[in-house]
């Protein structure tokens, strides 16, 4: 069996990190004291008067708001958004939600400064090499434990046209700042509590079976997931539990450490395609093949872990959240395995350092097949 090794590895992460259970005292001590700021948000946050305690917290600034954000950020969408935002010249952009809002901004951080009008379309579905050269800083307000945004150089951006998926990537793409606050966390929907948190566990796995991985990165990864094995569960069950909610802010925090070095690998490979084509949301569709690919890696896997005992928890808490049944919930095992070609992904499958193994192979004892 291949053991998962790694290799020669550096290591730069430019992201102020402040914990505080008062993100708004902390964004008005961080705003500039005079300029335009541009918050980028979703239309809940809005309806729910999130935006206007924002505004009232920074009302020193001239604040333009864009609460268009969805999930899974279209490429169309946000160049259109930065062609809206252009003329404003905003001097900071302040992004609050999960994954998309704050990954919708660290592309517009990019995109704003680089004076064009729709650069997406022109670098990414017209293949040109990224170099963004400047940017206009970012400060992230993470709203969900899971993407790990908040302190990584890329960002997805999803093309439903061509049905790709894309990530922004660079130095310019790290916000400036992070402001974690386990408070903003508490309101959010069991579904989308479980489907974050099983995409912060992923991070971690996926950082461990990895080409790239460092003994920094596997550090992160076995603190993540010690963290996510019980908090994850807890925050279902009692999902005003700010202790146990704090701890899976700070397991998405630490596997967002680990995948800036290493990246993602085969299962978010697989993940794509189910995303694109059937809408099954990002963390469901990259981890319900973890379980197999956990099996397939077991005696390598628990030798990083130190014991058996972290790799069987991690295996149990997959294995009592039903991923599979989940799953065939927004597609058949007939139409999973139609998109088969298209969760080949090189970048993603080249980064996996496991046990050989076929994305159909994969999906067959995913799926039960």
């Amino acid at each position: 069996m291949p053991e998962l090794t790694s290799h020669w590895w550096s290591r730069w992460n430019p992201v102020q990190i402040s914990t505080r259970q008062s993100a708004l005292e902390l964004l008005a001590a961080l705003a500039p004291l005079t300029g335009r700021i541009l918050l980028v948000t979703t239309a809940g946050f809005s309806k729910r008067g999130v935006t206007a305690r924002v505004q009232r917290a920074l009302q020193h600034l001239d604040i333009v708001v864009y609460d268009g954000v969805e999930p899974n950020p279209q490429l169309a969408a946000i160049d259109d958004a930065t062609e809206r935002f252009a003329a404003a010249k905003s001097d900071v952009i302040v992004a609050l939600g999960g994954g998309s809002a704050v990954d919708t901004a660290k592309v517009l951080g990019v995109t704003l400064a680089s004076g064009e009008s729709r650069p997406l379309h022109r670098v990414l579905r017209s293949g040109v090499p990224q170099d963004w050269r400047s940017r206009v800083p970012v400060i992230a307000v993470p709203t969900t434990s899971g993407t790990g945004a908040e302190v990584t150089p890329f960002a997805t951006v999803w093309d439903s046209e061509t049905h790709r998926k894309y990530s922004v990537a660079g130095p310019n793409v790290y916000p400036v700042h992070a402001v974690l606050d386990p408070l903003l966390t508490l309101t959010l929907p069991a579904d989308e509590t479980l489907h974050s948190g099983l995409d912060s566990v992923s991070h971690a796995l996926e950082s461990l079976w990895n080409r790239n991985r460092s003994a920094v990165s596997t550090a992160w990864a076995l603190q993540s997931l010690a963290l996510a094995v019980t908090a994850l569960p807890a925050v279902l069950a009692r999902p005003d539990d700010l202790a146990a909610r704090e701890d899976l802010q700070h397991a998405s925090l630490l596997a967002g450490f680990a995948i800036s070095q290493t990246r993602t690998a085969i299962a978010h490979s697989i993940s794509y395609p189910m995303t694109l084509r059937f809408a099954m949301p990002h963390g469901l569709a990259c981890s319900f093949t973890l379980p197999a690919l956990m099996r397939r890696n077991a005696e390598a896997l628990e030798g990083i872990m130190g014991d058996r005992e972290l790799f069987r928890a991690v295996y149990e808490m997959l294995g009592s959240l039903h991923l599979p049944q989940q799953a065939l919930r927004y597609a058949s095992v007939d139409q999973i395995q139609q998109v088969e070609a298209e969760m080949q992904t090189a970048d993603r499958l080249g980064n996996y350092s496991g046990v050989v193994a076929e994305p159909r192979d994969l999906l067959a004892e995913s799926l039960g097949r």
